[in-house]
């Protein structure tokens, strides 16, 4: 792992709020020179620290107004079969997040839909044909409470 020290902390932080800062407004904002912190934010992101830098969209705005976490059991827990549901499940935009589980489930999805209907139709049309899913177990989100993209960094050093 690379070492940070506070100012690489104060330039991600500052990234994490707005990606589209100039490098001159990130210096500006940490008492930088311009070029010294293009080479840190290079540095960064030759590291893998920065992996990429996106726009967030509101999904609300869309009408993707449904997010539903489910879980997955496998019929079969073998190398084959999860590396075959693994790169079935990339595949899906639907599923904006997955996770391998400790305990009772062996994965949980996040999917995201345009109503409960199209959710239907995903797990009917996509989910449920694959031959490596044993059982699928739909949990609606009702409130966002929280939702956010930045990391602690509080505490890392």
């Amino acid at each position: 792992m690379t070492s940070l020290d506070p100012t690489d902390l104060k330039i991600l932080s500052i990234m994490q709020q707005n990606a589209n800062y100039t490098t001159q407004e990130i210096a500006d904002k940490t008492n930088l020179s311009q070029s010294p912190c293009w080479r840190r934010i290079n540095r960064l992101e030759a590291a893998g620290i920065i992996r990429k830098n996106v726009t967030l969209l509101n999904s609300q705005a869309l009408g993707f107004d449904l997010v539903v976490f489910a879980t997955v059991n496998l019929t079969t827990q073998g190398r084959n079969s999860l590396t075959e549901f693994e790169e079935k499940i990339r595949c899906f935009p639907e599923v904006v997040e997955c996770y391998t589980m400790t305990g009772t489930w062996d994965y949980m999805l996040k999917v995201v839909a345009k109503g409960i209907r199209r959710y239907e139709i995903f797990v009917r049309e996509h989910l449920l044909s694959l031959d490596q899913i044993r059982e699928v177990h739909s949990h609606i989100a009702v409130t966002e409470i929280k939702n956010t993209t930045e990391l602690p960094l509080f505490g890392v050093q």
